[in-house]
């Protein structure tokens, strides 16, 4: 009984979390990735597609593209519709339109390690060849780990209607192109002018300067550590400085098929073979 008031409150309050735990309408759109894939970056391409005369900030990015994991359910089910909202949860049904961002795992992990300490979640310390063991296993994140939860998006719904799967390295060598994709997707016709301001006004830059400037009022930042920034700087194959080749092999083990089916190129050779749709291979 206490527990239920206690929900309830926070509801009313507009404290609570949404998560998993909100209405979703026909006309929704979801941009979803696993963690560190390139989601923040996407939603501000969306939201200045959406808004090409509104200047897109850190201040307002809440009230464009809600974020399930930072806003209350009072929030979203306040959220004028058509909706477009970020989530980084894995398989939900209800999602009927959906982006969907993979970003190699190697850079994934190592974006993730810097962002669970500017969050405190561990010590500067913390050995990240132990953070790749946990990470592997799926118990570095609240989602799972990186290939369960692109398989439990990709084995359902790759090449269904209303599903637009995006690779973050392409993305940042070919932005303009992707963007287009994107646009197509959803049903948006903007300018060739107005592609090009859609992808400046939401360059890792611009999104890093904002951050130094109105971190302290936006709700994914706001009393973090300041010395780690959120906003990554849009590159690929940070992992090559950073992570031992025993944890590369660790990854490229376990994810090897799923990896080379996306395009990722593995540090060795690897017999077995990358999937195919229906995604039915058995893993290890």
């Amino acid at each position: 009984m206490i527990s239920e008031m206690i929900h309830l409150a926070k509801y009313a309050l507009g404290k609570d979390t949404a998560g998993r735990s909100f209405e979703v309408f026909p006309d929704d759109t979801f941009i979803v990735s696993h963690p560190r894939s390139g989601n923040t970056w996407t939603r501000f391409l969306v939201a200045n597609l959406i808004h090409p005369d509104q200047p897109i900030t850190l201040l307002n990015i809440d009230r464009v593209v809600p974020d399930t994991e930072a806003q209350s359910r009072r929030f979203l089910k306040n959220t004028p519709r058509p909706r477009f909202i970020k989530s980084h949860q894995c398989f939900d049904a209800r999602y009927k339109k959906v982006t969907y961002i993979v970003r190699d795992p190697r850079d994934v992990v190592v974006s993730y390690y810097n962002f669970q300490r500017k969050y405190r979640h561990i010590e500067d310390d913390y050995p990240i060849e132990d953070f790749v063991r946990r990470f592997v296993a799926g118990e570095a994140s609240d989602f799972g780990s990186w290939w369960e939860h692109v398989m439990s998006w990709l084995g359902p719904r790759h090449n269904s209607p209303g599903f637009l799967l995006l690779r973050y390295e392409m993305m940042t060598t070919n932005v303009i192109p992707e963007l287009s994709r994107l646009a197509v997707f959803l049903e948006l016709k903007p300018t060739p002018e107005q592609l090009a301001r859609c992808a400046e006004q939401s360059s890792a830059h611009r999104v890093r300067t904002l951050e130094q400037t109105q971190g302290d009022y936006w709700a994914s930042t706001k009393g973090r550590r300041k010395d780690i920034p959120f906003v990554g700087d849009a590159k690929s194959g940070a992992w090559r400085s950073v992570l031992s080749q025993s944890s590369v092999d660790l990854i490229e083990s376990a994810w090897g098929p799923l990896m080379k089916w996306l395009g990722y190129e593995l540090t060795e050779a690897d017999a077995r073979p990358a999937l195919e749709p229906p995604f039915i291979s058995v893993m290890k």
